[in-house]
Parts: structure tokens; C-alpha cells; sequence
């Protein structure tokens, strides 16, 4: 069964349905690439899709721990490279409740740098984590 569907109605833009829920995404090409940068680029989504994918394992992880990791959140930063453009780098940094005791924060640094997204990554991608407890 299909995932997803997307339609390109022109103009550099796709239209991205998510198929169980019907919830859409809009992408854009980056300016720097002929575009509008009205909407993420692809390159931004499998960026913060990282991130995203970090706090839904941790948070899964914390639910099982019995902890909150209720306020968590991520900043992502995406370097692209050139010859050939990709995306050579990816900063995330992580801003988790200083709640949460030091037993329990190796054990959800692990789950969040072992993610799904992160294991699909190319190898040659840097992913450059950094986790503040706050």
C-alpha cells in the first residue's frame, strides 16, 4: 500500500498527500536553486525529518521510562554541498526539560542518534547532534 502521493502543479512546487491521514505539505525549490523558498525544499524535509524522527523515538523511549519529555524541541541546520549538490552536513540541535535525570538522558541520546532516519542516511553525511538539557 502507498504512502503518499505527490502532484507537481508547476512553477518548482509539489504538492505532498500523506495517504492514511490526507494531511498535505507543500515543497518548494530553494532560491538558490530557481525557486521560490516559499515552502520547505525536499532537502529540508530529509533534514528535519532527522530531527523529527529523534524526538519521536526519544519520545517513545521516555513514555516507556515514565518521564516527560513534554517542551523537548529541535533546531536544524542543513549545509548543502556543491559538486554534486547534496546535503553534505546536518547540525541538530537538541533542547530536552533539565527534568529529565542523568540516568535517563545517555539512554534517550543513544534512541535519538540511532533513529530510523538517521541509520538512512549516506554515511558521507555529517550529522553533527548536540543534546542541552534546559
Amino acid at each position: 500500500m502507498a504512502t503518499s502521493t505527490i502532484f507537481y502543479p508547476g512553477q518548482l512546487r509539489t504538492v505532498m498527500t500523506h495517504l492514511q491521514s490526507g494531511n498535505e505539505v507543500i515543497t518548494d525549490a530553494p532560491t538558490d536553486n530557481h525557486g521560490k523558498g516559499e515552502a520547505f525544499a525536499p532537502t529540508d524535509l530529509v533534514a528535519t525529518g532527522l530531527g523529527s524522527c529523534m524526538l519521536t523515538v526519544m519520545g517513545i523511549k521516555a513514555d516507556s521510562l515514565g518521564i516527560s519529555m513534554d517542551g523537548a524541541r529541535v533546531s536544524i541546520s542543513k549545509h548543502m554541498g556543491t559538486a554534486p549538490r547534496r546535503i553534505v552536513q546536518i547540525d541538530v540541535a537538541v533542547v530536552l526539560p533539565d527534568t529529565i535525570e542523568a540516568e535517563h538522558r545517555s539512554i534517550l541520546e543513544l534512541v535519538g542518534t540511532t533513529c530510523p532516519v538517521a541509520k538512512s542516511l549516506h554515511p558521507d553525511l555529517i550529522q553533527n547532534i548536540t543534546f542541552q538539557y534546559q
